[in-house]
């Protein structure tokens, strides 16, 4: 059996900001198995959690002053509710963590507790029917935790899934990281094609869909991902929009017309397809809603931007043809 604190050190925060910006994502795990958190007995409770760093940190540190038992399953280095939806937080592997464990000898009970958002993963009657364990369902939140202990009862509160502020600012520097490469790249192409507006553009329709997104996305109208991603980059498209029939005030009505609606065809439809990665970021949506949404958009997202590149390309040509 391993030991662990409840104490999260500095070196610790350090880890956590370096996994939240990408660094090393997939290093960041514990070693599965039984750990022991104070000086736990017989009778100490028995939580369970994934071996993402960050998943169990924020287990232990909710278990300051306790004395009590971590069964840390192999997911992968993924956080429990990604896991569970993946299938590496499930039945099976907590019913063999709990054998190769020898979890029934350490413990005189027979109940583990799982974090509600690993519910989808297990099937507690299996477990059950495998182990002898009962599997009890926690709060939504490790922060819960010592209340919820008081009774083994969850109050609708502690049942709430949130997604606050705080949540959507903690995703974002991982897909800025992710999406720096090919949005440097899409911009140094922009700029070669269509100067410094178009790359300006890129960068735009980017951020927005990687950063604005999560921060604006309660105030975003209408429910789809998707449908909120366009709203937000047909926003940011518009100053260019502007722009371009600034730059092209002498130029024939079809040409300016033209000009200006490359870029509500081109922006919006990128902006869209980054909010769609949001929807793994979040508890409220559904995997089959999640496929609803690309079988539905990503269609309109590709011929909006095929066309919209069409313009922008296309129209200098027939301008210069035309005379």
């Amino acid at each position: 059996m391993n030991t662990a604190t409840s104490t999260i050190t500095f070196a610790d925060r350090w880890d956590h900001f370096l996994t939240r910006w990408g660094v090393n994502r997939m290093g960041r795990r514990v070693e599965p198995g039984l750990y022991a958190i104070g000086n736990p007995t017989k009778d100490s409770p028995v939580f369970v959690t994934a071996n993402y760093t960050l998943s169990f940190d924020a287990l232990r540190s909710a278990l300051a002053r306790m004395a009590a038992y971590i069964l840390v399953l192999d997911t992968e280095g993924i956080n429990v509710w990604c896991a569970a939806g993946k299938g590496t937080f499930g039945t099976d592997e907590l019913a063999h963590r709990i054998e190769a464990t020898a979890l029934r000898d350490v413990v005189s009970h027979r109940i583990v507790i799982l974090p509600q958002l690993g519910a989808p993963g297990v099937a507690a009657h299996e477990v059950k029917k495998r182990t002898s364990f009962k599997v009890e369902y926690g709060p939504v939140r490790a922060a819960d935790l010592p209340e919820y202990l008081k009774h083994h009862e969850a109050t609708p509160e502690m049942r709430r899934v949130r997604f606050t502020l705080r949540d959507r600012l903690a995703v974002i520097p991982v897909e800025i990281v992710g999406g720096l490469l090919p949005m440097l790249i899409a911009a140094a192409v922009a700029y070669l094609m269509g100067g410094w507006v178009s790359s300006l553009a890129v960068l735009a329709a980017i951020l927005a869909g990687v950063a604005l997104f999560p921060i604006l996305l309660p105030w975003l109208p209408t429910r789809d991902f998707s449908a909120k991603g366009f709203f937000l980059g047909a926003l940011v498209a518009l100053p260019f929009v502007l722009l371009s029939l600034q730059g092209n005030a002498d130029a024939a009505w079809w040409y300016r017309a033209g000009r200006a609606i490359a870029p509500l065809l081109i922006w919006p439809p990128v902006t869209a397809f980054l909010a769609l990665n949001f929807t793994g970021s979040t508890t409220f949506t559904s995997r089959s809603g999640v496929r609803r949404e690309i079988f539905a958009y990503v269609p309109v997202m590709a011929w909006m931007f095929a066309i919209g590149i069409a313009l922008m390309l296309g129209l200098p040509i027939i301008r210069t043809v035309g005379g």
